[in-house]
């Protein structure tokens, strides 16, 4: 009688202890200081001491959002990134979606197995800081919102993703709907895109938390404070610990600690996006894997 595999075999009750206690302590080490950030912004100053590890607010009150959303920078910024994330995914998609069926017909797309190539070159050498600043500034995109999202539309590796996921889609039924009629446009909106929702729906989340988290190309192309993203009005704030211009601050708030308000900004910025990722998790494993693998 043959032994079977490893792991095919009962797991140990030491064994599947030791893995509970694994995963319950990792977390609680990845959980907590979300729980941390979300139980300082809600507590009170007077009662708040920084260094304070908290699980619960001290003193339950919203002042510090109250003071965030009393003005007008962190308002217009979390709409300008929410403005940059909808269209910028859009774009994206747009752009990826194209190229990567452009590129699965290479016995029909003349030169596509060349672009192929140019395409993944880019993923191994990059222009850097200066050219691509001096490319947007040529192209008069400086102080606009096209500059965030243009220079980064199409991403190599998320295009090479669904590339390969296409391919996995079996030849025979695009055959079949050419045979009838059908033109590529009408094959990929009505076929082949139906049948990846799992690998669009996972780079849609990628390009979108690209768009919301990106800071770095604000701060080199926007010169104007007010058309900021709220990550880099974050930075401003958290890491220079400057106060927000346009907040008007009541007397009754001027006993809010910073740090308080610091993590009542970083609330803000860190929900929106959270919030999409419960919508799309069922999609995420089969998407990754699914274009990830040929055959």
């Amino acid at each position: 009688m043959s032994r079977r595999a490893p792991w095919m075999e009962k797991p140990h009750p030491v064994t599947q202890a030791v893995k509970v206690l694994v995963l319950a302590l990792t977390a609680v080490v990845m959980l907590y200081p979300f729980i941390h950030v979300i139980a300082v912004s809600f507590s009170d100053a007077q009662l708040y001491t920084p260094g304070d590890l908290l699980l619960l607010p001290k003193g339950f009150t919203t002042q510090a959002y109250r003071l965030v959303l009393s003005g007008e920078v962190v308002p217009r910024a979390l709409l300008v990134s929410i403005g940059v994330t909808v269209i910028g995914t859009a774009v994206s998609m747009f752009l990826t979606v194209t190229l990567a069926y452009g590129l699965t017909q290479t016995r029909r797309v003349p030169g596509s197995r060349f672009v192929l190539l140019l395409v993944l070159f880019s993923m191994l050498f990059s222009a850097g800081i200066i050219p691509n600043y001096l490319l947007v500034k040529q192209l008069g995109l400086l102080d606009s919102y096209a500059a965030l999202i243009l220079p980064g539309a199409i991403s190599a590796f998320n295009m090479v993703v669904v590339r390969n996921f296409f391919m996995n889609i079996p030849e025979e039924l695009l055959d079949a709907a050419r045979i009838d009629g059908a033109g590529e446009l009408q094959i990929l909106w009505r076929i082949v895109l139906p049948l990846s929702k799992a690998v669009l729906a996972v780079i849609a989340l990628f390009y979108g938390v690209g768009y919301w988290n990106a800071f770095f190309g604000a701060m080199l192309y926007l010169n104007d404070t007010r058309m900021w993203p709220v990550q880099l009005v974050l930075r401003q704030y958290v890491l220079q610990a400057e106060p927000l211009p346009g907040a008007v601050i009541e007397p009754s708030q001027l006993t809010i600690t910073p740090r308080t308000v610091q993590m009542a900004v970083l609330v803000l910025a860190t929900v929106p996006i959270l919030v999409v990722y419960p919508f799309l998790q069922r999609y995420f494993t089969k998407g990754v894997l699914t274009g990830a693998i040929k055959g």
